[in-house]
């Protein structure tokens, strides 16, 4: 599997003389620390004149680029702009880390010393300052690259930081916590983009190695077991192609971790050409992210199981290829789903709902959780009604929901609530079967009725259900990722479990 070169970071008391880089983190309108001015007297006043200007610093991530003189040990000084002192978060922090991980390869550098003085009103720690621009940094130094031949191949492109300015321990465990969460994410975006010949449900269990390492539990549900425990729906969608459906349960369970676990639902469609209702030429080619959701659980894992989270979690990950053939998926064939329920089917392209009914009632019949969430590419419309800003929301228990948009705004991941309401199901009546598998009108507002659907199948536990339909692919680079695959979801949900678990 391709993998990019891991930053390594490791902290340090003072700037060595050794350093060759130095960048020091400096907010808009507040003195030189004084390690900063310190290097600014060797350097004769140079830097300071260099952000003399007001709007130098204002921008958050701005790199001031400055070549040392000849008598000072360090070869390039970097002042990285953080903007105001009071509008400092941790989402500005890491987009400034990835600003300057992007400024830092231009130059072709792959060393450098980040350097963190005291600077008055920044409510956050140091070590979480300094923890968040090394989690920006190395974020935005993911690559995913399957060329054989490239200019450079073989070099060490590793990206070494010394961090300077915070105290030891609280320092360690912070990137012990950033680290954790990059490699979910990072792990989370390479399943993303991996083609579709190379990941499918043949031969996903081989790429959920990572979990294993980290002490996850894999068990892979084959067709048999899917057909002995009726996932009928998803055995359904996965029929017209050659490669059965599988579904994926994990199970992680920290020191000191509740009974009751929380349950993550992914949707794992490998490909999605739409089935016999297929999918027009220019909608199906970046159809192998349909398995968003499912990779957003992996990496949600992941960063919970490498810090050690003391959380108690399972994911079920529904994994099919909806193809076309002679024993495709037929509109109007009625299903029996896992639950018992009848299903009318109608469109075999809204093939994500069928897949995410037997997988939800499978968690909450199997585990009893506590709260379930769902992740689905899985709707047009809320991409039409939310555009590219948000991500859709929808939930039976507000607070949850509401700590979720609240972890989603610190992170960068944002959410909108959508309505959930028992009037949606009057558009799901079949008079043959218990439940239309969509409302009659697709083009009118799906995503409420696709929400309303899967309520039936949680077993009426606390339920999140998200729509990321749009958000698993980003077209250009962005500064806390390149072009390509973007692991959606997984930051989110880590600042959710882990503030839900400090409120408790």
């Amino acid at each position: 599997m391709p993998q990019s070169p891991v930053p390594v970071f490791e902290t340090a008391d003072e700037i060595s003389a050794e350093t060759s880089v130095v960048v020091i983190l400096q907010a808009a309108q507040t003195g030189f620390g004084p390690r900063a001015t310190a290097l600014d007297t060797e350097m004769d006043g140079i830097l300071s004149r260099a952000c003399a200007d007001a709007a130098a610093l204002a921008e958050s991530g701005a790199c001031i680029d400055v070549i040392a003189p000849q008598a000072v040990s360090a070869r390039r000084v970097i002042v990285l702009a953080m903007g105001k002192a009071g509008a400092v978060t941790a989402l500005s922090l890491a987009r400034a880390g990835g600003l300057l991980a992007a400024h830092l390869e231009g130059k072709g550098e792959c060393a450098a010393t980040l350097v963190l003085d005291p600077i008055a009103g920044i409510s956050l720690p140091g070590a979480e300052i300094l923890a968040r621009v090394a989690l920006g940094m190395r974020l935005r130094r993911y690559r995913f690259d399957m060329r054989n031949r490239r200019q450079g191949a073989g070099a060490d492109r590793t990206l070494r930081v010394q961090l300077v300015g915070a105290g030891g321990p609280e320092l360690n465990s912070a990137l012990a916590r950033i680290n954790a969460i990059a490699d979910g994410v990072e792990y989370a975006r390479t399943l993303v983009n991996l083609p579709p010949n190379h990941l499918h449900p043949d031969n996903f269990h081989d790429h959920l190695e990572p979990l294993r390492e980290a002490g996850i539990d894999v068990e892979i549900l084959d067709a048999a077991k899917l057909r002995e425990f009726g996932m009928n729906a998803i055995l359904a969608v996965g029929s017209g192609s050659v490669r059965p459906p599988r579904v994926a349960v994990l199970r992680y369970r920290g020191k000191g971790a509740p009974a009751q676990p929380l349950a993550f639902v992914g949707k794992g469609v490998c490909f999605d050409s739409g089935g016999l209702c297929i999918k027009r030429g220019e909608q199906m080619f970046d159809m192998k992210a349909d398995m968003g959701g499912a990779a957003a659980v992996v990496g949600l894992l992941i960063a919970l199981a490498r810090q050690g989270s003391p959380v108690h979690a399972v994911g079920v990950l529904g994994i099919a290829e909806n193809m076309p053939s002679g024993t495709a998926l037929k509109p109007r064939d009625i299903i029996t789903t896992a639950s018992g329920q009848t299903v009318e089917v109608f469109d075999t392209d809204a093939e994500g709902r069928l897949i995410l009914a037997d997988c939800l009632y499978y968690a909450a019949s199997r585990f009893n959780p506590s709260v379930i969430v769902d992740l689905a590419t899985l709707t047009y419309s809320v991409m039409r009604g939310l555009g590219s800003i948000f991500a859709g929301l929808f939930s039976t228990d507000d607070a949850i929901a509401s700590r979720m948009i609240a972890a989603g705004e610190m992170v960068g991941e944002r959410f909108w609530q959508l309505p959930l309401d028992r009037a949606y199901d009057e558009g799901l009546q079949s008079p043959f079967a218990d439940l239309r598998h969509h409302a009659k009108d697709m083009e009118d507002g799906d995503a409420p009725y696709a929400a309303a659907f899967l309520r039936h199948f949680t077993e009426d536990r606390p339920w999140v259900h998200l729509d990321i339909a749009g958000k698993e692919l980003t077209e250009k680079d962005q500064p806390l990722g390149r072009e390509g695959a973007t692991a959606f979801g997984v930051q989110m949900l880590e600042e959710w479990v882990r503030s839900s678990r400090v409120a408790n």
